[in-house]
């Protein structure tokens, strides 16, 4: 599971303009990493552009899948993951970053700003964390956890179920050597009584 890039757009009337973004290429070749990076710039604005105001989106391109949210304020973000990642975790994280950009930065400066201009600084910090989203989502974390305690749960019960057939041929045992036990009794008894003394 792996986030790539994390941005914030303006959603104009005709193009998105592109406000902060951040990206985690370490996964790509040196060589790889400016082309890889432009194509997740440029597919990021083509999404929110063709995105309707107010909605959230899950694209597949190539072998990423790209999640949109737009918010009804034409402010919105793009995440670019793996398909493994959690979608839900996606849009956690794009309600989170548009909410507190909206809170720092001043809507003003939305339709005519810039990734060098925009005085945003946690982009990089958020897209970090949620590389992983069990440390990053409460929910993930508690979805996980139950996984877990279901394994284990589950290799307990296998393991008593074997423990009660072992008790059951314990139980098939002791009662085959209590009917040997009986039967020895009798040939004995029956062996002693020709030699009682009258």
């Amino acid at each position: 599971m792996k986030l790539y890039s994390l941005s914030i757009h303006f959603k104009g009337a005709t193009k998105a303009n592109l406000l902060k973004a951040a990206y985690d290429l370490s996964s790509f070749s040196f060589f790889q990493r400016s082309s890889v990076q432009e194509f997740m710039t440029f597919t990021s604005a083509l999404i929110v552009e063709r995105t309707s105001l107010g909605s959230r989106a899950s694209v597949k391109e190539q072998e990423y899948l790209c999640h949109v949210y737009v918010r009804n304020d034409n402010l919105s973000a793009v995440v670019i993951a793996d398909t493994e990642y959690p979608q839900r975790v996606c849009f956690t994280l794009l309600d989170k970053v548009l909410e507190e950009f909206s809170r720092q930065v001043d809507s003003i400066d939305w339709p005519s700003g810039n990734p060098e201009t925009t005085n945003y600084k946690a982009l990089d910090i958020h897209l970090s964390k949620y590389q992983n989203p069990r440390e990053a989502d409460a929910m993930t974390k508690v979805q996980a956890e139950l996984d877990e305690t279901k394994i284990i749960l589950h290799n307990t019960m296998e393991s008593l179920l074997e423990r009660g057939e072992k008790l059951d041929d314990l139980v098939a045992k002791s009662e085959h050597l209590g009917n040997q036990s009986k039967a020895f009794y009798k040939t004995a008894r029956k062996q002693n009584s020709c030699c009682e003394i009258m």
